[in-house]
């Protein structure tokens, strides 16, 4: 006997895991900037027995779950995403041209975007990183 779960149940457990992702995110933010005295002041200060440190790991991991979990709801609804983008091209160039896309085509050009928005990431973290300066004497 196999179950079968329908695309429709599991785009709704999705977008019900990151509603729950997204309120974790928030509470912990706000638990972070309002609850906690500023992260200069925070030693020895814990909230449930969890320190100002522990509470951050816990906000960037909601922040990396739910990054993850946005990432696989596109990815799920790339052909909708594709179908939209070819709509506005046909539009645009007039109703008589003929705008195709296969879907290797769509996987690539999917593949290529996360790739941009990746390096775009990485851009801006790596000047963070080489503009960041320590305490002035």
């Amino acid at each position: 006997m196999s179950i079968s779960i329908s695309k429709t149940t599991i785009n709704f457990c999705l977008d019900a895991f990151l509603l729950c992702t997204f309120l974790l995110l928030c509470w912990s933010s706000v638990v972070i900037r309002y609850v906690f005295p500023p992260a200069t002041e925070s030693e020895g200060w814990t909230l449930w027995g969890l320190d100002y440190t522990v509470w951050t790991g816990l906000q960037f991991a909601a922040l990396c779950v739910m990054a993850a979990a946005v990432l696989l709801h596109v990815m799920m609804h790339w052909t909708w995403v594709c179908g939209v983008i070819t709509n506005w091209q046909r539009k645009r160039m007039g109703p008589s041209a003929v705008v195709r896309a296969n879907t290797g085509n769509r996987t690539l050009w999917g593949v290529g975007f996360l790739i941009v928005i990746l390096n775009v990431l990485g851009l801006g973290i790596a000047v963070a990183a080489l503009s960041i300066q320590g305490p002035t004497p």
